[in-house]
Protein backbone atom coordinates (compact mmCIF):
# COMPACT_ATOMS: atom_id res chain seq x y z
CA UNK A 1 0.00 0.00 0.00
CA UNK A 2 1.38 3.31 -1.01
CA UNK A 3 2.38 5.55 2.27
CA UNK A 4 -0.26 9.04 2.52
CA UNK A 5 1.64 11.68 1.96
CA UNK A 6 0.36 15.17 3.29
CA UNK A 7 2.46 18.38 2.53
CA UNK A 8 2.12 21.00 4.70
CA UNK A 9 3.29 24.70 3.19
CA UNK A 10 3.82 27.87 5.07
CA UNK A 11 2.33 29.69 1.77
CA UNK A 12 3.73 33.13 2.59
CA UNK A 13 6.84 31.98 3.88
CA UNK A 14 6.97 29.59 0.79
CA UNK A 15 6.22 32.79 -1.81
CA UNK A 16 9.00 35.23 -0.51
CA UNK A 17 11.85 32.35 -0.50
CA UNK A 18 10.67 31.39 -4.02
CA UNK A 19 10.89 35.59 -4.65
CA UNK A 20 14.25 35.64 -3.34
CA UNK A 21 15.60 32.35 -5.18
CA UNK A 22 14.41 32.79 -8.44
CA UNK A 23 12.94 36.52 -9.49
CA UNK A 24 13.88 40.17 -8.63
CA UNK A 25 12.37 41.71 -6.05
CA UNK A 26 12.61 44.92 -6.80
CA UNK A 27 11.35 44.52 -10.63
CA UNK A 28 9.27 41.83 -10.83
CA UNK A 29 5.57 42.23 -10.36
CA UNK A 30 4.19 41.16 -6.88
CA UNK A 31 2.68 38.17 -8.17
CA UNK A 32 5.93 36.29 -9.59
CA UNK A 33 6.36 33.63 -6.72
CA UNK A 34 3.26 32.39 -6.03
CA UNK A 35 2.62 28.40 -7.02
CA UNK A 36 0.15 26.33 -7.65
CA UNK A 37 -0.40 24.34 -4.91
CA UNK A 38 -1.74 20.82 -6.17
CA UNK A 39 1.34 20.76 -8.40
CA UNK A 40 3.39 21.58 -5.51
CA UNK A 41 1.62 19.03 -3.62
CA UNK A 42 2.27 16.16 -6.55
CA UNK A 43 5.81 17.33 -6.79
CA UNK A 44 7.13 16.07 -3.49
CA UNK A 45 4.84 13.07 -3.11
CA UNK A 46 6.35 12.15 -6.64
CA UNK A 47 9.78 13.09 -5.81
CA UNK A 48 10.89 9.93 -3.92
CA UNK A 49 11.80 6.20 -4.95
CA UNK A 50 9.03 4.76 -2.35
CA UNK A 51 5.37 4.12 -3.10
CA UNK A 52 3.69 6.59 -2.27
CA UNK A 53 0.09 9.00 -3.12
CA UNK A 54 -0.34 12.10 -2.23
CA UNK A 55 -3.40 12.45 0.38
CA UNK A 56 -3.64 16.69 1.07
CA UNK A 57 -1.69 19.78 0.57
CA UNK A 58 -2.55 22.17 3.20
CA UNK A 59 -1.75 25.54 2.53
CA UNK A 60 -1.76 27.68 6.09
CA UNK A 61 -1.96 31.50 4.97
CA UNK A 62 -2.86 35.16 6.30
CA UNK A 63 -6.00 36.96 4.66
CA UNK A 64 -6.33 40.46 4.76
CA UNK A 65 -9.40 42.73 6.24
CA UNK A 66 -12.41 43.58 4.32
CA UNK A 67 -12.42 46.61 5.67
CA UNK A 68 -9.05 47.71 6.11
CA UNK A 69 -7.63 46.35 2.92
CA UNK A 70 -10.28 45.86 0.73
CA UNK A 71 -8.12 45.29 -2.73
CA UNK A 72 -5.82 42.45 -0.65
CA UNK A 73 -9.09 40.64 0.47
CA UNK A 74 -10.65 40.27 -2.69
CA UNK A 75 -7.32 39.43 -4.16
CA UNK A 76 -6.44 36.68 -1.60
CA UNK A 77 -10.34 35.37 -1.46
CA UNK A 78 -9.69 35.08 -5.31
CA UNK A 79 -6.79 32.73 -5.04
CA UNK A 80 -7.98 31.25 -2.04
CA UNK A 81 -11.52 30.19 -3.78
CA UNK A 82 -8.95 28.91 -6.91
CA UNK A 83 -7.34 26.61 -4.30
CA UNK A 84 -10.21 25.07 -2.89
CA UNK A 85 -11.77 24.29 -6.55
CA UNK A 86 -8.68 21.64 -6.52
CA UNK A 87 -9.22 18.70 -5.44
CA UNK A 88 -6.54 17.55 -1.98
CA UNK A 89 -5.88 20.86 -1.51
CA UNK A 90 -7.61 22.10 2.13
CA UNK A 91 -6.98 26.04 3.35
CA UNK A 92 -6.25 27.18 7.21
CA UNK A 93 -6.83 31.00 6.77
CA UNK A 94 -6.10 33.89 9.79
CA UNK A 95 -6.56 37.25 9.67
CA UNK A 96 -3.91 39.29 9.93
CA UNK A 97 -2.93 42.07 12.79
CA UNK A 98 -2.87 45.50 11.57
CA UNK A 99 -0.31 48.48 12.87
CA UNK A 100 -2.58 50.89 14.74
CA UNK A 101 -3.49 53.89 12.93
CA UNK A 102 -3.18 51.34 9.34
CA UNK A 103 -3.48 52.59 6.28
CA UNK A 104 -2.23 56.32 6.92
CA UNK A 105 -1.31 57.01 10.69
CA UNK A 106 0.69 53.50 11.55
CA UNK A 107 4.62 54.18 12.12
CA UNK A 108 7.08 54.04 9.24
CA UNK A 109 8.04 50.63 8.28
CA UNK A 110 5.05 48.57 10.43
CA UNK A 111 3.49 46.43 7.77
CA UNK A 112 0.36 43.77 8.68
CA UNK A 113 1.42 41.04 10.00
CA UNK A 114 0.14 36.92 10.40
CA UNK A 115 -0.48 35.71 13.59
CA UNK A 116 -1.55 32.47 14.89
CA UNK A 117 -0.77 30.69 11.79
CA UNK A 118 2.61 29.44 12.78
CA UNK A 119 1.10 27.54 15.66
CA UNK A 120 -1.92 26.34 13.60
CA UNK A 121 0.77 24.48 11.16
CA UNK A 122 2.77 23.40 14.00
CA UNK A 123 -0.49 22.01 16.07
CA UNK A 124 -1.88 19.99 12.77
CA UNK A 125 1.36 18.68 11.69
CA UNK A 126 2.22 17.30 15.32
CA UNK A 127 -1.12 16.49 15.92
CA UNK A 128 -1.97 14.80 12.52
CA UNK A 129 0.93 12.79 12.69
CA UNK A 130 -0.07 11.43 16.66
CA UNK A 131 -3.25 10.50 15.01
CA UNK A 132 -1.61 8.19 11.97
CA UNK A 133 -3.97 11.06 9.59
CA UNK A 134 -0.22 10.58 7.37
CA UNK A 135 2.77 8.08 6.53
CA UNK A 136 4.77 10.93 5.56
CA UNK A 137 4.78 14.73 6.49
CA UNK A 138 6.35 17.40 3.87
CA UNK A 139 6.93 20.30 5.98
CA UNK A 140 7.59 23.50 4.01
CA UNK A 141 8.38 26.66 5.78
CA UNK A 142 11.98 28.39 6.76
CA UNK A 143 10.60 29.29 9.97
CA UNK A 144 12.34 27.65 12.75
CA UNK A 145 9.02 28.27 15.26
CA UNK A 146 8.16 25.08 13.83
CA UNK A 147 11.20 23.30 14.66
CA UNK A 148 9.45 21.94 18.08
CA UNK A 149 7.00 20.18 15.36
CA UNK A 150 9.45 18.15 13.26
CA UNK A 151 10.96 16.89 16.80
CA UNK A 152 7.57 15.45 17.80
CA UNK A 153 6.90 13.47 14.36
CA UNK A 154 10.85 12.25 14.48
CA UNK A 155 10.23 11.11 18.23
CA UNK A 156 7.22 9.12 17.03
CA UNK A 157 9.18 7.98 13.83
CA UNK A 158 12.20 6.61 16.85
CA UNK A 159 9.73 4.88 18.56
CA UNK A 160 7.05 3.60 16.04
CA UNK A 161 8.35 3.76 12.68
CA UNK A 162 6.46 6.08 10.83
CA UNK A 163 4.95 8.70 10.17
CA UNK A 164 8.14 10.08 8.71
CA UNK A 165 8.67 14.19 9.16
CA UNK A 166 10.33 15.59 5.94
CA UNK A 167 11.08 18.95 4.89
CA UNK A 168 11.14 21.08 1.54
CA UNK A 169 13.15 23.88 0.13
CA UNK A 170 13.48 25.97 -3.17
CA UNK A 171 17.17 25.43 -4.58
CA UNK A 172 19.09 27.56 -6.86
CA UNK A 173 21.27 26.94 -10.06
CA UNK A 174 24.43 27.58 -8.09
CA UNK A 175 23.38 26.62 -4.36
CA UNK A 176 20.91 24.85 -2.22
CA UNK A 177 19.11 27.32 -0.11
CA UNK A 178 18.31 26.97 3.78
CA UNK A 179 16.26 24.42 4.85
CA UNK A 180 14.50 23.41 8.24
CA UNK A 181 16.74 20.92 10.24
CA UNK A 182 16.51 19.16 13.53
CA UNK A 183 19.46 17.90 16.17
CA UNK A 184 19.44 14.29 16.90
CA UNK A 185 17.33 13.14 13.26
CA UNK A 186 18.38 13.60 9.63
CA UNK A 187 15.22 15.10 8.00
CA UNK A 188 15.50 14.53 4.33
CA UNK A 189 14.92 17.57 2.48
CA UNK A 190 13.22 17.75 -1.33
CA UNK A 191 15.12 20.32 -2.96
CA UNK A 192 12.95 21.82 -5.45
CA UNK A 193 15.09 23.87 -8.64
CA UNK A 194 14.42 26.19 -10.71
CA UNK A 195 12.69 24.08 -13.28
CA UNK A 196 10.39 22.23 -11.24
CA UNK A 197 9.86 25.63 -9.86
CA UNK A 198 8.73 26.94 -13.70
CA UNK A 199 6.38 24.07 -13.96
CA UNK A 200 4.14 24.72 -10.97
CA UNK A 201 4.39 28.53 -10.80
CA UNK A 202 1.30 30.33 -11.13
CA UNK A 203 1.97 34.00 -12.66
CA UNK A 204 -1.78 34.94 -12.02
CA UNK A 205 -2.87 38.83 -11.00
CA UNK A 206 -5.43 37.87 -8.61
CA UNK A 207 -5.65 41.78 -7.78
CA UNK A 208 -5.91 42.26 -11.52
Amino acid sequence: MADRVVVFVDYQNVYRSARATFHRHESDPHWFGQVNPLLLGRYLAADSPYDRALQEIRIYRGIPSSSRDPRGYSAARKQIDTWSAQDQVSIVARPLRYPSGWPTNHEPGERPQEKGIDVALALDFAVMGLRNEYDVGILMSLDTDLKPALERVAELTRAWGRPRAEVAAWSSRDQHNRRLSISGARLYCHWIDEPAYEAMRDDTNYAG
